[in-house]
């Protein structure tokens, strides 16, 4: 969590997945959330370096990752300016409720 003067301004949540490939322990960054009236100002990039500091600290994760909208790409653009990267990998689903997935491409 991100606070300002004692209000919470921002947020993410980490998962983990293991991967064998790598013997190590993936971070996976979901429910990022920055409150309207704080954003461009820095607070997501203050949470990815706080993880991304103790991450690499710690000798069981293998690396970091999130799941991005193809077309959210100001986001996109934070996470590159960050150090990630596109992965070799797709996102396969089938859903079963709620708005279908979409492919615009």
């Amino acid at each position: 969590i991100a606070e300002l003067g004692g209000r919470m301004v921002g947020q993410m949540m980490l998962t983990y997945e293991w991967s064998d490939w790598r013997n190590g322990c993936f971070w996976w960054i979901q429910s990022v959330f920055v409150h309207d009236g704080h954003r461009g100002m820095g607070v997501f990039s203050g949470l990815f370096r706080h993880v991304a500091a103790l991450a690499e600290r710690d000798p069981g994760v293998c690396g970091l990752r999130l799941y991005v909208d193809r077309g959210n790409h100001a986001a996109q653009r934070i996470y590159a300016h960050l150090g990630l990267h596109a992965s070799n990998y797709e996102v396969m689903e089938q859903v079963f409720r709620g708005p279908q997935s979409r492919r615009e491409d």
